[in-house]
């Protein structure tokens, strides 16, 4: 079991190189695919190679705007976003020779573009939750499901209530394995919080094509036996102010990535399992030789002997 990066690894090897004082600028167009859809344009300007441009773009774009993504990227990127490129959402653009007096840091920054774009609606559901644990007569109607489409197919769903923020993952599983497998890697899930160190670990539920009363009035659910709902119930413990905040909305980002990568390497591992094992079986049947017994004959007489 790994856990994927959060950030984007060919972006932070692409700005190492480029961020580099001892590389001279050479113009660069390249495009880039990420998890869920993600697309990334890194290029230089026609004019002059010292000048990087990086846009990205995603289906779910205009929801996460909605949810206050610009805000949360203004707060990032303010000094290198620029009008998006054509065909793009976003665009950053750079001055390699004057990146600043930490690269390192806006490097590692500018790899998160697609992390901090989709920590919005976390951030304002954390938010919400901890102004409203303060009034004494809430309103839950007050309460605001966010809605990400973020895959042909899959949502994410995002709610707070008084005491907690609910997460919820609609994912489509293809084959019955693959059903399989997610529902004995999230027992493991469940059976986790059962450990004496794990019990403030968050809570999940696990249902197959039935969705969570919280979001069974939203239109347009898909009703197939190859839609499972993963829910996590998140308190307050959580998703403290400060680093663990900000691990909370990296981590529960890609567990759908997460799930999909473990049940694919499950299988993998699996089949080349069956393979060996196949192998194994085929030496000992070529190993075995069956042993030939001599043929008895018979002189005239009636005695019998054997040809040696």
């Amino acid at each position: 079991m790994i856990l994927l990066d959060y950030h984007n690894r060919i972006i932070e090897d692409t700005l190492k190189a480029r961020f580099n004082p001892e590389n001279k600028p050479k113009p660069v167009d390249m495009s880039i695919v990420d998890f869920d859809g993600v697309s990334y344009h890194i290029s230089t300007a026609e004019d002059n190679d010292a000048k990087l441009i990086l846009s990205i773009r995603w289906k779910c774009w205009s929801e996460l705007v909605q949810y206050g993504a610009m805000d949360v990227l203004k707060r990032e990127y303010r000094q290198w976003i620029t009008e998006p490129e054509h065909g793009y959402d976003f665009t950053l653009q750079f001055d390699i020779q004057n990146v600043g007096a930490d690269p390192e840091d806006v490097i590692r920054k500018v790899s998160l573009l697609k992390r901090n774009a989709m920590a919005a609606p976390f951030e304002r559901a954390f938010d919400a939750q901890s102004l409203a644990e303060k009034e004494e007569n809430w309103d839950p109607s007050t309460s605001q499901l966010m809605t990400i489409h973020y895959r042909d197919g899959e949502a994410i769903y995002v709610q707070n209530q008084q005491d907690r923020v609910t997460v919820i993952f609609s994912t489509l599983f293809k084959e019955e394995t693959d059903r399989v497998f997610a529902k004995v890697f999230l027992q493991e899930f469940v059976d986790a919080r059962k450990k004496p160190h794990l019990q403030n670990a968050p809570q999940v539920i696990y249902s197959h094509r039935e969705p969570p009363l919280e979001i069974r009035h939203v239109p347009g659910l898909l009703d197939s036996e190859s839609m499972g709902y993963i829910t996590f119930v998140l308190f307050p413990r959580n998703y403290a102010a400060g680093s663990i905040r900000e691990e909370t909305i990296s981590r529960i980002q890609i567990f759908r990535d997460y799930l999909h990568y473990h049940i694919k390497c499950s299988k993998a591992y699996m089949h080349s399992r069956m393979r060996a094992r196949v192998s194994d079986f085929l030496k000992v049947l070529n190993r075995a030789k069956p042993e030939t017994q001599a043929a008895e004959k018979k002189l005239a007489s009636g005695r019998a002997f054997r040809r040696p």
